[in-house]
């Protein structure tokens, strides 16, 4: 039985017990950024198990192209080493969505196997999960205990990935004999190449969130997998799933391309021809579905694919491009099934072509200097790549670090992973030192010679916004030099600086440096090395020299509006942990003239009166005008006083700053503040999103913004009341009634739409014509997609007897409708044949079932060709 009979069969078998045969999905996920690739034939079924969406059936059955390559499903290692590893093949699936559960699937799985394939019942084992008594007793009923494992949670409980749904599984095994193991059972089948799997059930019961936290679904559902490869192997007892028809056909055209001849036992050669064959399948079927080789994500894990297969085509003798050579042969096998591998063949022909190229240029660099690692890897006790030579082979030819290890692998090498990652981090640094341009900062030896030399920066900012000081350093482009003209950009130190430098958070002073006629204006303040602040900016006019005094002024206006939202961030923090609790510790600041933003621990959104309250708890301390009061105390000191606050990752010298507003704050802060509470006015939260796994963030205004924030809110409100015709008050309720409205007004259009439509369908039925022996009705409808689907199906019962092509033109695009009568899909007349033949007359293409087929296209002005077509091929009939 081949591959194609076993998927047709079955398809049927499911079919005739109501399930829905759906068409495979792209191997690329387009719509699912937690997958790489489709791994399973559940994966479009995702929302639905998870009850975010729904489907006009209960009951499905698939044929799904996957692909493994990557996370918890990789079996690319595998392929070439085993008789069963594929990183493409076929997942013949049933599924259940909230409709029959463990025991209607049991059965189903046992009948099918048994009495449709033809399995011999006596080389069936079934493992279950090893908590799942209720699956243990279904399988006891039906076929005792005596092949009735348990499994643990390694082998028999299913999750698609780390979150999604998931549950317990039951597994089909087969026995292949004494000869594959010295395992009697599949519990004692060490390397499972006895008894593997061919059919797994999966219980779907589970939602497994980001944190790993386990939540019930809305439905309990059933999803399988039978491998096709893996049952037409066992079921016509092949060796290995590379003696199945397709991967078999693929290898004699490597035979003919190679001069090789194949042979399963060949330990060498048997590798090679099994990679190529399996590989080529991935890479068509992924680039047929958008994928293509890159050097970031699937399109990373292409290249490495395709480069495998390039590596052991060499053990064959082929080395010219060949990948291409083998797509015509692939689209003929299986473009009956899956057209994508058809209609894609010269473009997925062109791109093997040039990532083949492209890969041979690299390794006529690299490639002598791998085989020569190789073999001295290879003379080795521990048979190691040294760290060494992983990375020369990366940083040198380009090889990444993980297609090392493959290769590896593939020889039967490691790679000393330890020293190669010591290498890189030491190339890192050498290359962040080395990599200095115009504008970037001195390397931090420069600066601590400096400190050392000059002395540090003594900050008297906390009370003033001008000082007399002198310049003790300018630094242009990293260097330090004497003197500093017009026009140039520099860094320029002080001996001391009432300029506040960024750090915690607050953002550096802005101001100006002035000496006689010469200005130097400030744009930013920061300390990249312990004492140091260096003022950086640009000198306006005159010149400046090392020595001189100059007078420093901070922007005190800007200062005054860094300083309230700083204090402000004071009063959210403690603010959030009376509402949230004491978990909600800061995780980052930013303060800046024109708002604050707060990051914080917390495992969850923040609602709405979550946010209300803190806002209500900030602006009561507002009111209450405490004072902001400071103090210098040791380090020591505050580390046993437990009410003050220590922020995360921050650096503290010996003496530390202690800011306290009122009596329900104490924080470890550097940073400039207001001296009451009063001064901030007002506050408000602007936003509140997450930052990552379990940090948010509150972006919030304080003063005048914090009133324009609420003034614009109540604008807004007010301008919304007055195209509405009410007061602002009145919106709620003047909102209800236009949603009332619009309800009737949708039911009012939805009946006029029914009537419009059985009118349609009236002067429709006049129109049947004959082509050949069959009934033929063609129209152009001004219709929906929903609209004419059912619209089709009515119209079929009416006409009993027939085959109906429907058109519409929607916004410029083109929809086709194909529907075919029973009685003429049994004769042979097939409706997902036929739109696929009409659909290139649109200018797209379609799919669906014998009996009913859609096609949608870009070409509108091909529908009277497409009516042509179909009453040609009718009449063929």
């Amino acid at each position: 039985m081949d591959t194609a009979q076993i998927r047709k069969k079955f398809l049927q078998f499911f079919a005739d017990r109501k399930h829905e045969i759906v068409d495979s999905s792209p191997v690329v996920p387009h719509d699912d950024p937690t997958l790489l690739f489709t791994n399973a034939g559940m994966n479009q079924f995702k929302d639905v198990f998870l009850g975010k969406a729904t489907r006009d059936y209960q009951r499905a059955t698939t044929s799904q192209k996957c692909v493994r390559v990557g996370g918890k499903h990789n079996d690319l290692d595998n392929v070439g080493f085993t008789a069963r590893h594929m990183t493409f093949f076929e997942m013949l699936g049933n599924f259940s969505f909230g409709d029959y559960f463990k025991k209607e699937a049991i059965a189903f799985s046992w009948e099918l196997t048994t009495k449709v394939f033809g399995f011999d019942p006596k080389r069936i084992w079934v493992s279950v999960y090893e908590e799942d008594d209720e699956s243990y007793e279904i399988w006891k009923e039906l076929i005792g205990d005596e092949r009735l494992v348990r499994m643990d949670a390694n082998e028999n409980f299913w999750s698609m990935g780390d979150v999604g749904p998931c549950g317990p599984c039951s597994e089909l095994l087969f026995d292949r004999g004494p000869e594959f193991g010295n395992g009697n059972d599949p519990l004692s089948d060490t390397t499972g190449e006895r008894f593997p799997e061919f059919w797994n059930l999966v219980f779907m019961e589970s939602n497994r969130d980001k944190s790993g936290k386990m939540n019930p679904l809305p439905q309990q559902s059933v999803d399988t997998g039978a491998g096709l490869e893996r049952v037409s192997m066992f079921l016509n007892g092949y060796g290995s799933v590379f003696e199945t028809d397709i991967l078999r056909a693929i290898i004699a055209q490597l035979e003919d391309l190679s001069g090789k001849k194949y042979d399963p036992l060949d330990k060498h050669l048997a590798p090679a021809f099994h990679v190529v064959a399996d590989h080529i399948r991935t890479l068509c079927f992924a680039i047929a579905d958008g994928a293509q080789p890159s050097n970031v994500e699937r399109g990373y894990v292409l290249r490495k694919i395709l480069r495998r297969a390039v590596r052991y085509s060499k053990r064959l003798g082929l080395k010219e491009p060949f990948l291409g050579k083998l797509v015509p042969l692939l689209a003929k096998l299986m473009g009956e099934e899956f057209p994508e591998l058809k209609t894609h063949a010269a473009r997925t022909v062109e791109i093997l072509h040039r990532e083949e190229e492209s890969f041979a240029k690299t390794l006529k660099r690299g490639g002598g200097i791998l085989a020569q690692i190789i073999e001295k890897a290879e003379t080795r006790k521990d048979r190691a790549i040294t760290g060494e030579e992983a990375f020369k082979l990366k940083d040198t030819y380009g090889f990444p670090i993980e297609e090392i290890i493959l290769i590896a692998k593939d020889q039967e090498l490691t790679v000393n992973l330890d020293s190669y990652e010591l290498l890189e981090k030491q190339a890192k640094e050498l290359s962040r030192k080395a990599n200095k341009v115009e504008g970037q900062l001195a390397d931090e030896g420069t600066y601590k010679a400096f400190v050392e030399n000059e002395g540090a920066t003594q900050f008297v900012g906390y009370n003033q916004v001008t000082a007399e000081a002198s310049i003790t350093g300018i630094f242009v482009e990293g260097a330090l030099v004497a003197s500093l003209k017009e026009g140039q950009e520099a860094a320029i130190v002080l001996d001391e600086t009432p300029f506040y430098a960024e750090k915690g958070g607050q953002i550096g002073d802005t101001g100006e440096l002035i000496h006689k006629g010469a200005h130097f204006f400030v744009e930013d303040t920061i300390s990249p090395y312990p004492g140091l602040t260096l003022h950086r900016g640009k000198l306006k006019s005159g010149v400046m020299l090392q020595g001189e005094p100059v007078k420093a002024e901070v922007d005190s206006r800007r200062r005054k509006r860094i300083a309230a939202p700083h204090s402000a961030t004071h009063l959210v923090h403690w603010a959030l942990q009376q509402v949230l609790g004491e978990h909600a510790e800061q995780k980052g600041s930013l303060v800046a003239p024109d708002h604050l933003r707060f990051d914080f621990s917390h495992h969850k959104q923040v609602t709405a009166d979550e946010l209300r309250t803190v806002e209500e708890l900030v602006n009561a301390k507002i009111r209450d005008n405490l004072p902001v009061e400071t103090e210098e105390i040791s380090f020591s000191e505050a580390q046993n006083r437990k009410e003050i606050k220590q922020i995360f990752g921050e650096k503290y010298g010996k003496s530390v700053r202690v800011v306290t507003l009122g009596e329900y704050s104490k924080e470890l802060c550097g940073g400039t503040h207001i001296d009451r509470l009063g001064s901030l006015g007002y506050f408000r939260i602007t936003k509140e999103l997450s930052v990552g796994a379990g940090v948010r963030r509150i972006e919030a205004s304080c003063g005048l913004l914090a009133e324009s924030f609420a003034y614009d809110k109540e604008y807004k409100l007010a301008d919304l009341a007055e195209k509405l015709g009410c007061k602002p008050e009145k919106l709620l309720e003047r909102a209800e009634t236009i949603l009332t409205e619009l309800s009737n007004l949708k039911a009012s259009y939805k009946q006029m739409r029914n009537s419009h439509i059985k009118e349609l369908g009236k002067e429709l039925k006049s129109q049947i014509e004959t082509a050949g022996n069959i009934q033929l009705l063609t129209a152009k409808v001004d219709l929906t997609p929903d609209e004419m689907a059912t619209f089709g199906n009515d119209l079929m019962g009416q006409i009993k007897s027939g085959v109906i092509l429907l058109a519409a033109e929607i916004e410029g695009r083109c929809q086709l409708l194909l529907k075919v009568s029973p009685d003429l899909t049994s004769k042979g007349v097939d409706a997902k044949k036929l739109i696929r033949e009409i659909g290139p007359l649109i200018g797209g293409g379609g799919g669906g079932k014998p009996e009913a087929a859609q096609a949608g296209g870009k070409n509108p002005a091909g529908i009277a060709d497409a009516f042509a077509k179909i009453k040609t091929l009718i009449s063929e009939k």
